[in-house]
């Protein structure tokens, strides 16, 4: 079991049940799936471009991501049914924690002028963040990135409100602007 999944089902499940007065456990806030999305449509062009993205985000997810491709043509977009146009990985279980204890450990204190992300959800419980580099991934090697690519990662849980997701996260290590740091054990 991830240390973060230890420490979420012993410390932090028993204290948002305590904060938001939860009747039944089952009530709790839980993470289910974290999602990270990568846009290749400039990147498209050519085959070799969209392998390395491929590698890339296989390293940094321990998964292979699907490629998502084109549904109908957009001449203005210069975009044809059928090219792939992004990359998506969905991370559930053990890799999801793993992937999120590196995200908050080591990745955030590489994100350059960072000072915490904004305590903004979708209304529904879910956070999205997205980052301009992959490079500051450790797992990325620097001598192979031929262009800088960004991507989106969405935390999908089952919270109903958005106060109840931002605590979450925050209790799982999320660094947040004016909130709290709390620094994963």
């Amino acid at each position: 079991m991830s240390r973060l999944k230890e420490r979420y089902l012993s410390e932090i499940k028993a204290a948002l049940q305590k904060q938001f007065g939860y009747a039944n456990p089952m009530q709790v806030p839980s993470l289910t799936k974290i999602v990270i999305n990568m846009g290749i449509a400039e990147a498209s062009k050519d085959k070799n471009t969209i392998q390395d993205c491929v590698k890339e985000l296989t390293a940094l997810s321990s998964q292979k991501p699907i490629i998502m491709k084109a549904k109908k043509a957009i001449s203005n977009f210069k975009l044809r049914e059928g090219q792939p146009i992004g990359l998506k990985v969905t991370l559930r279980g053990v890799r999801m924690y793993d992937f999120l204890d590196r995200f908050v450990n080591i990745v955030c204190p590489r994100i350059r002028d960072f000072r915490g992300f904004q305590s903004k959800c979708d209304g529904r419980g879910n956070f999205s963040l997205g980052l301009d580099d992959q490079q500051i991934f450790p797992e990325v090697n620097l001598d192979e990135v031929k262009r800088a690519q960004g991507m989106n990662i969405s935390f999908v849980t089952t919270a109903q409100t958005d106060e109840e997701c931002v605590e979450l996260l925050r209790l799982l290590g999320v660094p947040f602007k004016n909130l709290p740091i709390t620094v994963a054990a």
